[in-house]
């Protein structure tokens, strides 16, 4: 483990216009089981982790290694949080960083009952503008399986440019081969 990627002082919260964003804390399962109980049918396709509902404790455990993962620096695990009603909209965060390049990848997932409102969109924004603020990005990715058109017009509506298609790159959740779209902002192009 690199002693100074443990030293980059990185925020545990931000805000957008609506939301609170911001690193798990202790306690934060019971609210993020109950926002993948109601999704757990959209997430079903895309999320290799929602096969099955899981219990209040299996969400508590995750975001447990969430909060070790984001003090690692090795994955920086968000919640979106409605400021006004306290909700959790969804879930998002950095992941595959490569520090010494200043490279990240957008991940995320909204709740159902928060879709259709432009929630991810405001989320992806305030990330893209935090990680480059706060973690001096160079590069931000988006990737997501050529067959989610949500997931793709959230990074086509954030400014993010289509890189390319991996053909047959992975297995996706249902077990055919997947193309992987692949879409980023690259500084001195789309950001400072």
């Amino acid at each position: 483990m690199s002693a100074d990627r443990l030293m980059i002082d990185v925020p545990e919260s931000f805000e957008s216009e609506r939301m609170l964003i911001r690193a798990p804390r202790r306690g934060d399962g019971a609210m993020v089981n109950e926002a993948v109980r109601e999704s757990i049918e959209e997430l079903r396709p895309w999320m290799p982790w929602a096969e099955s509902v899981p219990t209040p404790e299996e969400s508590e455990a995750e975001l447990r290694g969430a909060i070790i993962r984001y003090l690692e620096r090795t994955d920086l695990r968000l919640l979106l949080i409605d400021k006004a009603s306290g909700k959790l909209v969804g879930s998002s965060g950095l992941h595959r960083m490569n520090w010494s390049a200043g490279a990240f990848e957008i991940g995320y997932w909204l709740r159902t009952s928060c879709t259709g409102q432009g929630y991810m969109h405001e989320a992806v924004q305030a990330i893209t503008e935090w990680t480059v603020a706060e973690l001096g990005a160079n590069r931000i990715e988006i990737r997501c399986d050529s067959r989610n058109t949500a997931s793709k017009r959230v990074a086509e509506r954030a400014g993010y440019t289509l890189e390319g298609i991996l053909r047959q790159q992975e297995r996706a959740v249902d077990g055919t081969l997947r193309d992987t779209m692949v879409f980023s902002k690259v500084r001195g192009v789309e950001f400072g």
